[in-house]
């Protein structure tokens, strides 16, 4: 088959994904850009809203510190159980996939849940902190950031290992014989060789857990309290509560144009085709 056939082969069997893509996202993505500039009455002036709300204006400020931290918390767990998961003995390795197939059998409503029973003033933990002494009132570990922080990085963590272990399959163990034969520490050479060799997949996997993060809604409803509301809730709050359509459509386009970029940014510095080899 000549490349011209298999490329037309292929454009044939783009074009039901394409029709999906545009039934299912693209045209109710225009919907909500025209309610954007319609409601209540033609123009932009939604959008110069978003940059003079302080309640907007403070919900994107904590969406972006929230979903910061949960990216670095996510990712430096991913990087220890991806390199236990590449290069630790049988054992470790067996638990490792064990501990990162897991979570995706149960749903994220069931995880907050979880998490809720977890960490609330008559909690597991504040029971036994307090039954042991450690703490003599119950602690506040939901209804705030810490406990969406939570919440969010357990369910992203899973996510960061793959590119992070793809980068670390990747790797030329010569390259680290070689550090070794020259007389490097192990210490050294995991630093200095070891996790530059592997910066690509955190990268890939600092953007995938942050633009994930951004659209996050059920896990900081629940944990959160309302007391953390971020851009994902506060959208919902605009379009059924407050029936401020406009506003919340506003919200929801400069969010999808942020998740692009960034996207965008991934698919031209990290060629994710490569990090799922």
């Amino acid at each position: 088959m000549s490349r011209r056939a298999a490329f037309r082969a292929g454009l044939v069997l783009l074009v039901p994904l394409l029709l999906f893509v545009l039934l299912a996202y693209g045209i109710p993505f225009f919907g909500v850009v025209e309610w954007s500039v319609t409601e209540p009455t033609f123009g932009f002036t939604q959008y110069v809203r978003l940059t003079q709300d302080p309640l907007v204006l403070s919900v994107f400020v904590r969406t972006f510190r929230i979903c910061a931290v949960v990216t670095v918390c996510a990712v430096v767990g991913a990087y220890a159980i991806a390199y236990l998961w590449v290069r630790g003995t049988p054992l470790q390795r067996n638990i490792a996939e064990f501990c990162i197939l897991v979570p995706f059998w149960i749903s994220v409503l069931t995880r907050a849940f979880g998490w809720l029973a977890l960490l609330s003033s008559r909690g597991l933990i504040n029971t036994w902190l307090q039954s042991i002494g450690f703490v003599s009132e119950p602690l506040t570990l939901v209804r705030n950031e810490f406990g969406v922080i939570v919440g969010m990085t357990h369910f992203l963590l899973p996510y960061a290992v793959f590119p992070i272990a793809s980068a670390m399959r990747n790797l030329d163990d010569r390259v680290l014989m070689a550090a070794r034969g020259l007389g490097a520490r192990r210490s050294r050479v995991f630093w200095t060789v070891f996790v530059p060799m592997t910066a690509s997949g955190v990268l890939g996997a600092a953007l995938i857990v942050f633009v994930f993060a951004l659209g996050f809604f059920v896990t900081p409803a629940i944990l959160g309290g309302g007391r953390s509301v971020m851009i994902a809730e506060l959208v919902y709050l605009r379009m059924f509560q407050s029936i401020d359509w406009g506003l919340g459509a506003a919200m929801s386009v400069a969010l999808l144009l942020i998740v692009g970029l960034l996207a965008a940014l991934m698919f031209r510095f990290l060629k994710p085709a490569g990090l799922v080899r």
